[in-house]
């Protein structure tokens, strides 16, 4: 007889932890009307033959609220930087004085917030169907071991209802964490 410890089930949370993480970082590349440093986090810059984030090749602050500036440790890197946000979907141009680069984020149009809320709830979608996927995996691994004999209909029953519950709440996490996004983009 199979029997499903506690750290089966933390390995299914897990894994629907990751998908939340993931969805998180995708949210987070996601410009609002506020700078946020984190929509550079995807910008990779080529230093000497290898690809390194931004974070590594400069100084990044955010000296007003719509405003972000980097401040290269190596000034000859300072065009590689700037061809590099150009060439990004960022959609900002940036302004460069010989010392730092800045980028100024305009107010976002209604039209441009209602996109943007568009794509948050595409990301969420997405995110519950991974977490779905992770259930259904689950599931599908005891009723195999129902069938063999292996797993009482019982024990089958109890288990898909503690994954369903774990699914739920995972689920209202993915709701929660995309209405957050969406007021966040839709206030001005």
């Amino acid at each position: 007889m199979i029997e499903i410890t506690k750290n089966d089930y933390d390995q299914i949370e897990d894994k629907m932890k990751k998908a939340i993480s993931n969805l998180q970082e995708n949210l987070n590349a996601i410009r609002a009307g506020r700078a946020n440093p984190h929509v550079l986090d995807r910008i990779t810059v080529d230093y000497y033959g290898s690809p390194s984030p931004l974070q590594a090749v400069a100084n990044i602050q955010v000296p007003e609220a719509r405003m972000i500036t980097l401040a290269p440790w190596d000034p000859s890197m300072l065009k590689e930087i700037e061809r590099a946000i150009q060439a990004s979907d960022l959609g900002i141009t940036p302004s460069n004085d010989g010392k730092i680069i800045r980028l100024a984020f305009p107010i976002l149009t209604e039209e441009r917030r209602k996109e943007l809320a568009k794509q948050v709830k595409t990301y969420g979608e997405e995110t519950k169907v991974a977490v779905r996927n992770i259930r259904r995996d689950f599931i599908e691994k005891m009723r195999s071991a129902n069938k063999k004999k292996e797993l009482t209909d019982d024990s089958l029953k109890e288990y898909e209802e503690k994954v369903q519950k774990i699914t739920d709440k995972f689920t209202k996490e993915i709701d929660s964490v995309c209405d957050n996004k969406e007021k966040e983009l839709m206030e001005i």
